[in-house]
């Protein structure tokens, strides 16, 4: 027999499905002692219902695959076609249930409050945005077929708003076709279901959509947390940093001061020589506070892109015989030799005479404290791609293999043993590469270390920020 229009298949099977919903809950409120007669009756009430719509299904429904349900009842429960979930055992949940039947509004909303949920109803799409913008609902179960706004349009709606987007829909109706849970699934749906509904299937499905809302809540909150402390830990990096450059800045000032006083001592009168031994301690010790302090707000400027680079022409023999003069001291301490190697015939460079100086400076003084009564070795060559190489080598005890990935982070330190910030190799990094060239680490335990790095003969790109 040729199918009938889909609007009649629906009024045929909703009042069978009310007639078998309310048999269904009947009998499970008036199951005891002296009841048999009556729930006999029920059942049969049911199980004429289910024959009814065994029916409309085998005459009045297309047999090409579409159907979902068959109401088949060889043990007196629906059989289902497809996988069951299985319930799942969860707090209740506040639920919209939205048909414009009343009965089948009343049928299943006794039937989830009797699962223990707690259920409110709407009788039309508009009334159900309504309620759910003004109310947290956990799930919404949406009958199609509805006059001026249809379950598809009220569901399109649902998963365009923001606001409501995130609530799960499952749709209900009493047409079974394919293309039906097709059209819903693929507009945001998170299940479907057909009328009369399997108690069992009913539970399941509903279960497990909880659970999925209930998975997502979590995950939302979560990130909700971790985006909050994030921006919390953001405010507080930099109220340290704001913090730490007051202090730096209001150290200097006064420490400056503290080295022109030192250094105008031999105006006043003569030095024996252990005077002079002190007072020469206290001015270098004064000057690397004073390096550590300017290697503190370097980094911060290069990083945040606030500082600026005075390129000029640099002589690298010039620079090299800078750095070991600065360190000299600090290697007859440490009963290190420093040697030279300067290729002959390198031609000059731009670059920022104090900046690329300081960083040379760093890396000598670096090898040094971790070489003792060994060799320090600077070496200046040209590069492959016509660029200036400096390369300090030593003989030190060289670095963790664990640890090269990390030595050129800010107050990434080697060994808490050695006095220092951890910005130095941090302030080399950024002013190598403000200067568009690269630095680089080769080590083994034992053996010793080399830092090179490379600067093009003409000036790079002006600084930009770097994060260590």
């Amino acid at each position: 027999m040729s199918s009938v229009p889909s609007q009649l298949l629906h009024d045929l099977r909703s009042p069978l499905n009310q007639i078998i919903g309310y048999s269904e809950i009947l009998t499970e409120e008036v199951e005891g002692p002296g009841s048999e007669g009556f729930v006999t009756d029920l059942q049969k009430i049911r199980s004429a219902g289910l024959s009814m719509l065994a029916i409309i299904e085998q005459n009045f429904t297309p047999h090409d695959g579409s159907a979902a349900v068959s109401f088949e009842e060889p043990d007196g429960d629906i059989t289902v076609t497809g996988s069951v979930e299985q319930p799942v055992a969860l707090e209740p949940g506040l639920l919209l249930v939205v048909d414009d039947d009343a009965d089948n509004r009343d049928v299943l909303s006794r039937r989830l409050t009797r699962q223990g949920h707690n259920v409110r109803t709407a009788s039309s799409g508009a009334e159900a945005l309504r309620a759910m913008r003004a109310s947290p609902f956990d799930l919404v179960l949406l009958d199609i077929m509805m006059p001026d706004m249809d379950g598809y349009e009220v569901l399109g709606r649902i998963k365009t708003d923001r606001q409501l987007a995130h609530v799960p829909v499952i749709m209900i109706s009493a047409l079974s076709e394919v293309q039906s849970v097709v059209r819903c699934i693929e507009a945001g749906a998170d299940d479907y279901l057909s009328k009369p509904f399997n108690p069992t299937l009913l539970k399941a499905r509903i279960g497990a959509s909880l659970e999925r809302k209930r998975s997502r809540d979590r995950e939302s909150l979560m990130f909700e947390e971790l985006q909050t402390n994030y921006d919390r830990l953001q405010e507080l990096e930099k109220r340290r940093d704001d913090m730490r450059n007051m202090i730096v800045h209001d150290l200097r000032t006064p420490l400056t001061s503290v080295l022109a006083g030192v250094a105008m001592l031999e105006k006043h009168g003569e030095l024996n020589d252990t005077q002079r031994d002190m007072m020469s301690i206290a001015v270098r010790n004064g000057q690397k506070l004073v390096g550590m302090i300017n290697d503190l707000l370097d980094v911060e400027k290069i990083e945040s892109g606030a500082a600026q680079l005075h390129f000029e022409k640099l002589s690298p023999a010039a620079l090299v015989a800078n750095a070991l003069e600065q360190t000299a001291w600090l290697a007859e301490d440490e009963k290190t030799s420093l040697v030279s190697e300067i290729a002959p015939g390198l031609a000059d460079f731009t670059g920022d005479q104090n900046k690329v100086s300081r960083t040379l400076v760093n890396l000598v003084a670096n090898a040094i404290k971790f070489t003792r009564a060994g060799t320090v070795t600077i070496a200046v060559s040209a590069g492959d791609t016509g660029d200036i190489r400096f390369a300090v080598r030593d003989t030190g005890e060289g670095i963790p293999a664990e640890a090269l990935g990390r030595i050129f982070e800010k107050f990434g330190q080697l060994d808490s043993r050695r006095a220092g910030t951890g910005l130095g190799l941090a302030f080399c990094r950024l002013v190598v590469e403000a200067h568009g060239g690269t630095i680089t680490v080769e080590s083994t335990p034992g053996i010793g270390s080399t830092f090179a790095f490379t600067i093009p003969v003409s000036h790079g790109p002006a600084p930009r920020a770097h994060t260590a």
